[in-house]
């Protein structure tokens, strides 16, 4: 017979559910050790259960440690559990992995050790199989900085938006100032240079198709074209972006340069941007829960 403080016990040691709890111990003669393992590998086996599904909510954060931060994108199912305490707690474990390692890949972070000497692999598949849903780890950023430079980090809306800057020879509060920028007009680049080649030459060759399809006169497209050009590096790029805070209808480079500053870089993510999202609605989601 197992008895009621016993699956107490488990159930707080693991954070699995009561009934699951009880079917462990069942299934291990009541020891507990073993049934903590009966339940994680229940765990990767539910985790493994949910691997199709779509993640793409979840939260952008970002964790600055003297002159190195991390900045990372964690998906979850729904915004429900983005919001969770136990959600949170794991991207700050995947931060905490990102600073205390030399990681140049995803792969490098999921072998990375958490606080509790698991993976942070490990770790995500556990919180799947705990909080019900599929979890992942989607990107990341590090980024250092030298003593005469600044950090600037803007979190939008809970975490829907995750912007860090790294400004020259200037102060946190104008790299701040570009971070909120960014989130808001979301550029791609920070500088025209940094636009790839064939980017700009598709961008271009679009461009110049319209012009001729409005009956441009032949002989001015490529002088129309510069101009064009122009408006889409305002566009795509920081620096060439009007500031939001100007009144003088002022560049984001413009900004800086009067604060004694330069831009160095930016890291710009927004939850889910690119990836499917779910059609289901609440009502659904709701129905299907019920009936797992």
């Amino acid at each position: 017979m197992i008895s009621a403080s016993l699956v107490k016990d488990l159930r707080e040691k693991t954070g699995a559910g009561m009934l699951d709890c009880k079917k462990a111990l069942e299934a291990t003669n009541g020891n507990i050790d073993e049934a903590i393992d009966w339940l994680r590998e229940k765990g990767i086996s539910k985790a493994a259960k949910k691997a199709d599904r779509i993640a793409a909510e979840g939260v952008a954060a970002i964790k600055i440690d003297g002159n190195t931060a991390a900045v990372a994108e964690v998906n979850s199912e729904t915004d429900f559990v983005a919001k969770n305490d136990e959600f949170k707690a794991l991207v700050d474990e995947i931060l905490n992995a990102i600073l205390a390692n030399d990681v140049k890949t995803n792969e490098d972070v999921l072998a990375a050790k958490s606080s509790d000497g698991s993976t942070i692999e490990e770790l995500i598949i556990a919180k799947t199989a705990k909080i019900g849903e599929k979890l992942s780890f989607r990107r990341f950023a590090k980024v250092t900085k030298n003593d005469n430079e600044a950090f600037g980090d803007y979190i939008h809306m809970g975490g829907k938006i995750a912007v860090l800057t790294v400004l020259a020879n200037t102060d946190s509060t104008v790299a701040k100032d570009v971070a909120l920028h960014a989130a808001a007009m979301r550029p791609i680049y920070v500088k025209s240079s940094e636009v790839p080649t064939d980017v700009l030459e598709k961008e271009k060759s679009v461009q110049r198709e319209l012009l001729i399809n409005e009956g441009k006169p032949a002989d001015r497209i490529e002088g129309i074209l510069v101009g064009k050009m122009n408006k889409y590096y305002e566009d795509v790029c920081l620096e060439n972006q009007i500031f939001v805070k100007a009144e003088n209808k002022e560049t984001v480079a413009k900004y800086v340069e009067s604060k004694g500053g330069s831009i160095v870089s930016m890291v710009r993510f927004e939850v889910g941007e690119g990836m499917e999202k779910r059609e289901e609605n609440f009502a659904e989601e709701v129905a299907k829960q019920m009936n797992m």
